[in-house]
């Protein structure tokens, strides 16, 4: 039976993740599979595989075939190039422990490579970060100024506002009073008049016996004369 290693997708529409599988050749692609060696996500970054060595090794070596993906991520993990190793060794190029010494120097190259990968990702994701944040941190303080100048003018129109009250109370207060001095203005000069009057009346009355007096002298040289 011919086999196949491929990916058989799952997860949501725009975030798909695959397991990795082993499965017959002629059975659909996302349909049954003989076995499941690891999964592969491409949505991290850099992708995340998960993949059973062993059975990977032992597929590749019974001759399963990887599609064009599969066979970049069974190079990047290492079952390929120990493949070729375990092949030189059966053929009697190298020993068993020379093929063990170069794979476990192609892993600590590889975990080199891996690390300074990674270190660039952080570094760019860091610098990403600070760039987001010096972004943000403009917005706010452009909003801070927007929300300190509205609320200056809210001061500023609430101060007015009091003032125009103020200004209106006090005007008010000065009318009430122009026109309380104008009443008792008014009411002194009708008062004004009988005041005159009263005085004018004591002044005949106080004068009245004198006149009296005066015009009896007035007459008694008359009745002597007679």
């Amino acid at each position: 039976m011919p086999t196949k290693i491929r990916l058989a997708r799952h997860g949501r529409k725009r975030h798909a993740f695959y397991h990795i599988v082993v499965a017959d050749s002629r059975a659909p692609r996302d349909g049954k599979h003989i076995e499941r060696i690891g999964s592969y996500n491409p949505n991290t970054n850099p992708a995340t595989i998960d993949l059973n060595f062993e059975r990977a090794l032992h597929w590749a070596q019974t001759g399963a075939q990887p599609t064009d993906t599969v066979r970049s991520i069974l190079s990047k993990e290492g079952v390929l190039y120990l493949k070729h190793l375990l092949k030189g060794v059966k053929k009697g190029a190298i020993d068993q422990a020379e093929a063990d010494q170069k794979f476990e120097a192609w892993k600590a190259s590889k975990a080199q490579k891996n690390e300074a990968v990674q270190s660039k990702v952080n570094a760019d994701n860091m610098a990403a970060y600070e760039e987001r944040m010096a972004a943000e941190k403009k917005v706010n303080e452009a909003r801070a100024e927007a929300i300190a100048a509205e609320k200056a003018a809210l001061r500023a129109e609430a101060e007015a506002a009091a003032k125009a009250e103020a200004d209106a109370k006090a005007a008010e207060k000065a009318a009430k009073e122009a026109e309380k001095a104008e009443k008792e203005a008014a009411k002194a000069a009708k008062e004004e008049p009988a005041a005159e009057v009263v005085e004018s009346i004591t002044e005949i009355v106080e004068e009245a016996p004198a006149k009296v007096a005066k015009e009896e002298t007035k007459e008694e040289p008359k009745e002597k004369a007679e």
